[in-house]
């Protein structure tokens, strides 16, 4: 059988795409370009690969086994080209990373000048969702993810620990004044989650309560869905928060946020890793990206340190 890789690769993107004139635009070629490369793949194959109706595309049978099939022809081609490009000019080409919007913000946007600096052949697509996603559909490289790894058919590397601490910006300590006690927090406002009620108990660090008092039970006086937008209502002084300190970190230090109380409360710590398809994890651009991140996450690396 006689595969053109080049278009099979057009056909997995027309796949994720679900269109082919957003594949044509991303090629910059015309759709019927496109839609030629496809049909000369559907006669070498000798089967329909796709549907395509007035409502868009979608793959037959036949064409998702021929994805899952050409994916891996394409990574095996992937990674002999980048085993011997190493040897010529190190890590190379488009890495494409899943990751919550979050820690696209604060964390992977701030380490890309130090990543291309170190790597400049290097590319990286980032896909900011918080819903997990189909690597092998969607073309993912690296998805990095907390908690614990719940999918067996992923490599998953650690990267980092994260915890939780309570913070808030100078603007609302001056205006409110500064909890010394967590008895205080009753006076104060608090940012709590909708999302997540088991985020809104603050565990005592060890020692502080009795067990049948393990958590302070944070009531809020504004509620958040999501990490980032708590971080951005911190940051405006809202109110207090507890908060992943892998996103506060950075604010903390150039001293945005202020740590409150933390000989009372328990930070906590929750795994950071990196999920890849088996395939994916030993291509020396994912390697590179990941290592690179998790120096990042652990304080090992900074854009302050180039020069």
């Amino acid at each position: 059988m006689n595969i053109d890789l080049d278009e099979a690769a057009l056909f997995l993107r027309v796949s994720e795409l679900g269109s082919l004139s957003a594949a044509a635009r991303e090629r910059n070629a015309p759709v019927s370009q496109v839609s030629r490369a496809l049909a000369r793949l559907e006669a070498r194959l000798g089967v329909r690969l796709l549907h395509r109706t007035t409502h868009g595309l979608s793959l037959t049978d036949a064409g998702d086994t021929f994805a899952a099939h050409a994916r891996r022809l394409l990574d095996t081609r992937d990674e002999l080209a980048a085993a011997l490009h190493l040897k010529r000019s190190g890590p190379s080409g488009w890495v494409r990373l899943a990751v919550s919007p979050v820690l696209a913000e604060t964390v992977i946007a701030p380490s890309l000048p130090s990543l291309y600096a170190l790597h400049p052949n290097l590319q990286v697509d980032v896909l900011a969702d918080d819903r997990l996603s189909d690597m092998a559909r969607e073309g993912i490289d690296v998805a990095i993810r907390t908690g614990s790894p719940s999918n067996e058919n992923l490599v998953a590397l650690p990267m980092a620990e994260h915890g939780r601490r309570v913070v808030a910006s100078p603007a609302y300590l001056r205006r409110f004044g500064t909890p010394r006690h967590p008895d205080d927090l009753a006076r104060h406002r608090l940012i709590t989650s909708s999302a997540s009620p088991l985020l809104n108990r603050w565990p005592w660090a060890a020692g502080v309560r009795e067990a049948k008092d393990s958590a302070y039970l944070a009531q809020g006086h504004t509620r958040s869905d999501n990490t980032g937008l708590t971080l951005a209502l911190v940051l405006q002084g809202v109110g207090i928060a507890r908060v992943n300190d892998v996103v506060s970190q950075p604010f903390v230090e150039r001293g945005e946020l202020v740590p409150l109380l933390d000989d009372w409360f328990d930070r906590g710590r929750v795994p950071i890793y990196a999920a890849m398809l088996p395939e994916r994890h030993r291509l020396p651009k994912v390697r590179a990206c990941i290592d690179h991140w998790a120096r990042w996450m652990r304080g090992e690396a900074d854009n302050r340190d180039q020069t």
